[in-house]
């Protein structure tokens, strides 16, 4: 059984993230959502059991996605799980840079390669930062999320604009 790991911070879960987890379905038996607590990035908007648990709600039309948690290095976890592929989605040239290094990295920490699915024009401004700090001023991120997570983003901010 041919298994993929899609792994993210999902804070919030954009359609973009969506597009790449639906189109990754089609291509792999199984896949694995992980979500994960990344340290480069500043305090999380949503703790990891809502993350975990939005995602669920939103997949669910995709009978082989399962969602996890996890901490450490991407491929341990990535081993644990029998993953022989992780799927990254690109949004430009920027993100190349930094996910091919982290790919080669992977790859010789573990010999899993990664692959890169190019994001939908439709969605290739998205990111949860710019959704987060929109969300955050009042802005409509309706088009951006779906209904559930932008439900979340709005009784999160009830009050802050």
């Amino acid at each position: 059984m041919a298994t993929a790991l899609c792994p993210g911070s999902f804070d919030p879960v954009t359609h973009g993230h969506l597009d790449i987890i639906e189109r990754t379905s089609r291509h792999f038996e199984h896949v694995i959502v992980a979500v994960i607590r990344n340290p480069q990035k500043s305090q999380s908007l949503f703790s990891l059991e809502e993350r975990q648990e939005m995602l669920r709600e939103v997949t669910a039309h995709l009978h082989n996605i399962e969602i996890e948690f996890f901490k450490g290095l991407l491929v341990d976890f990535a081993k644990e799980h029998g993953a022989e592929a992780i799927v990254k989605g690109l949004r430009a040239v920027s993100d190349f840079d930094y996910e091919l290094q982290m790919a080669q990295m992977n790859q010789r920490l573990s010999g899993i390669d990664t692959f890169f699915i190019s994001t939908s024009p439709q969605h290739s401004f998205l990111s949860s930062s710019l959704v987060r700090e929109v969300a955050r001023f009042g802005g409509d991120v309706s088009s951006m999320v779906p209904p559930l997570v932008a439900k979340r983003l709005a009784e999160r901010f009830a009050g802050d604009a």
